[in-house]
């Protein structure tokens, strides 16, 4: 690790125990907590979650204890229950589509995250993967500690174990394969000041309304390192932190969606690069990922699109401005 990425590691990393619940109420003052799940098809485990933070540290916890003030469920067109259950465990559910309207919705993680943005109001969000098996209330208070503390740290990415787990099998570390097969080596090799972050990809962050508003987000699996590699350029290394949140664990997907999520953020990180001057032809890249399926015919070719639309700065969206969260 280069000498200023480790130094960083060093002053900026911390773990969940370090923000107790106590303390951030202390300091937290006038400064609004949004929690934010985007949700497809999570109706097994977006309750729990939605009742923890509700119960523990939003409306439903006892006034002087109330850390989140608005819980919102974006639904990005589940086909189950996850809606009906996570408004009944306490939180606000709105549909993808019906934030922003006039502009057609798209599938993907990064287009519900930045239509949440004109459906909450809080100075600080947080957002969380609604497929977490192993959420605690820590998870919202240690992303929450450096923000509510240290007027320099923007985003706050979350640090874990992420075990692959398989029926009664388990793999410590696991589950972090894209992370480490193409995200950290894309990381260190063009971007080596953020080779100390533990998780680059991780699901759970919080930020300053002040700072996402100020950036791009791809619509798919690419706006976790995007969100990174954009405020690193627009704030600086210190605008990071990152904390210890122990062990995650969350439903896997299988080697052929990994692969489609890792084309993806190859695909941001080149879109990067050639923002930045450093990719001259961007246009000769493909804009497909071709993946085989064997049956007794042989092999034949499955073709998925590797999404490069991203989202501009919400700050720079007319409606925005006037938005009225409901």
């Amino acid at each position: 690790m280069r000498q200023d990425a480790a130094a960083w590691f060093a002053a900026r990393t911390t773990t969940a125990d370090e923000w107790p619940l106590d303390l951030l109420l202390g300091v937290k003052g006038g400064t609004r907590v949004s929690v934010v799940l985007p949700a497809l098809d999570e109706e097994a485990t977006v309750g729990r979650i939605v009742e923890t933070v509700h119960v523990a540290l939003g409306a439903g916890a006892p006034v002087g204890r109330r850390l989140v003030d608005e819980l919102v469920v974006v639904d990005s067109g589940s086909t189950d229950r996850t809606a009906e259950v996570a408004r009944r465990a306490g939180a606000r559910v709105v549909h993808r589509d019906e934030v922003l309207p006039h502009l057609p919705a798209v599938p993907g993680k990064g287009e519900a995250m930045w239509r949440s943005l004109a459906a909450t109001d809080g100075d600080v969000v947080v957002f969380v993967d609604a497929d977490l098996q192993s959420f605690t209330p820590a998870y919202i208070t240690g992303l929450l500690g450096p923000l509510l503390t240290d007027d320099a740290v923007q985003l706050v990415k979350a640090v874990y174990e992420r075990p692959l787990v398989e029926g009664s099998s388990v793999v410590s570390a696991g589950g972090g394969r894209v992370t480490e097969l193409v995200a950290r080596p894309l990381l260190n090799l063009l971007w080596p000041q953020l080779a100390g972050l533990v998780q680059p990809l991780a699901g759970e962050y919080a930020a300053r309304r002040s700072l996402l508003e100020r950036l791009p987000f791809p619509c798919g699996y690419g706006v976790e390192l995007a969100l990174l590699v954009d405020t690193l350029d627009l704030v600086g290394l210190d605008g990071l932190a990152q904390v210890d949140l122990g062990v995650r664990v969350h439903r896997h997907h299988d080697e052929r969606r990994l692969g489609r999520m890792a084309a993806e953020i190859m695909r941001t990180a080149f879109d990067r690069l050639a923002g930045r001057g450093d990719l001259a032809d961007l246009g000769a890249l493909g804009v497909s990922l071709t993946q085989f399926d064997r049956d007794a015919g042989g092999f034949s070719a499955q073709e998925h699109d590797v999404v490069g639309l991203e989202r501009p700065a919400m700050a720079t969206v007319a409606e925005y401005a006037g938005r009225v969260p409901s």
